[in-house]
């Protein structure tokens, strides 16, 4: 049994040992390397190469069992029929983890070779993440055991199946200024799973969401158990491809995952209360506003914007997924008239037009905040606002209701305004449909 505390020994490890460690910068095993010297492990780290003295400037180890201490976590990145032999070395190490980065099992049918990896973990308690995987990423321990180097830390734990997938999610929360807490690559998911990676993210105090990427379920009744005990103190927002029978079968051929019943999978999403995401990009936006923001008291929406026709297609969306969008009353309409140019539209949405700046914006958010016409704002840059985030955080200490944004056309402007408001806490979306789409993810939110 996987603990708890076996898997914090691995994402707080000590130390770490790379077998495989290359010279060669095209090499797997030099960009993790370099990718956890640079990452600023504050730890002991261990190349392992029987070929090599030094590797970027650390003393290099012809095998595991010539360090001269136990190892907390191992990762591996040598061909898949030296790997029981790695793992033999791990265990007379005391090593607590392997992050297997090493393919060329089950995926490909080698199922025995991989059985007697398991078999080595599982006699002597290691955890494995992989076989098959793109490791991890553990901001809180500066640990980057896998690529690229990202290294900012937030809220969002992402255990993804899918490596790229993880490393883009990570990729863009890094963009974003909101960082993650982890990235954890499970590849074959033949040792830690979901269910595990689930409890662990679950009792952590500085995840407040989890991303979870996977393409089938071992155990249905175990994941229910415990997603139901995850999201009793998280969110959680799942991507779960293979819906069509194409799908499916691409799973299979990725990482021998049995897909099962998309039917029978969505009924459990929505009967736990397990967000599902349909894509990459809904998958992060839902993850991002959930990690951000608390539920809305209702659905009503006010839509804040200098583009008339952003503001129709929120609109749309909003009505599509049953987000009310009333008109404010007539003493709204009366105080905004008072502070506003006689061009602005006056109504939900409220068009400032495109002359507008953050300060007319700010004239028109101090008065509908104080109204009671909607539960949450979605405020829309159509055009480069200079101090727009600035001018968000003034309002967002004036008022407990959640505040969205969408910027776009904004230039060079829009590239410095959107990283401060998303580090400030506030949600920032590259259109007013991803926008409105990820609030209306908050809203499912148990």
């Amino acid at each position: 049994m996987i603990t708890r505390e076996i898997l914090a020994s691995v994402f707080l490890a000590k130390n770490v040992a790379v077998v495989g460690a290359s010279e060669n910068p095209d090499k797997t095993g030099y960009q993790v390397l370099s990718n956890i010297i640079d990452g600023g492990f504050r730890g002991e780290i261990y190349p392992i190469n029987p070929r090599s003295n030094e590797i970027l400037g650390i003393r290099c180890y012809s095998e595991l069992l010539a360090v001269p201490e136990d190892i907390d976590l191992v990762v591996v990145i040598v061909p898949a029929k030296f790997v029981p032999d790695v793992m033999r070395q791990a265990a007379e190490k005391h090593a607590k983890g392997a992050v297997i980065i090493s393919g060329g099992f089950r995926e490909i049918g080698n199922i025995e070779l991989e059985q007697e990896v398991m078999q080595i973990a599982n006699d002597n308690s290691i955890a494995v993440i992989g076989p098959n995987c793109q490791g991890i990423n553990y901001p809180p321990n500066h640990l980057c055991a896998t690529w690229p180097l990202l290294t900012s830390q937030g809220a969002m734990a992402i255990i993804a199946q899918s490596g790229t997938i993880g490393a883009t999610m990570a990729g863009w929360a890094e963009e974003d200024g909101i960082g993650f807490t982890s990235v954890v690559a499970l590849g074959n998911k033949s040792g830690v799973g979901e269910i595990e990676l689930l409890d662990y993210f679950a009792e952590d105090p500085a995840t407040r969401v989890i991303a979870l990427n996977i393409e089938g379920v071992n155990d249905g009744a175990q994941f229910i158990t415990m997603a139901k005990r995850a999201l009793a103190k998280k969110s959680v927002v799942v991507l779960k491809p293979g819906r069509t029978a194409k799908g499916a079968e691409a799973a299979a051929s990725h990482t021998k995952s049995i897909a099962g019943s998309d039917q029978v999978f969505d009924a459990v999403c929505r009967q736990t209360g397990l967000i599902r995401a349909e894509g990459i990009a809904e998958f992060y936006d839902y993850a991002k506003i959930l990690g951000l923001l608390q539920k809305p008291a209702g659905n009503r929406l006010m839509v804040i914007t200098s583009s008339g026709g952003s503001g129709i297609l929120a609109a749309d969306t909003a009505d599509d997924l049953g987000i009310r969008i009333d008109k404010p009353d007539g003493a709204t309409i009366d105080a905004l008239r008072a502070v506003l140019p006689n061009q602005c539209v006056l109504s939900n949405p409220l068009d400032l037009t495109g002359d507008a700046t953050a300060r007319r914006y700010l004239d028109a958010l101090e008065v509908v905040i104080q109204s009671d016409d909607a539960d949450a704002y979605l405020v829309i840059f159509g055009d480069p606002i200079e101090n727009a985030a600035q001018m968000l955080q003034s309002i967002r200490n004036k008022t407990e209701k959640p505040i969205i944004a969408a910027f776009l056309g904004g230039g060079e402007v829009e590239k410095r305004e959107v990283p401060l408001m998303n580090a400030a806490g506030i949600p920032v979306f590259p259109t007013p449909e991803r926008a409105i789409r990820a609030l209306g993810a908050l809203l499912r939110k148990k």
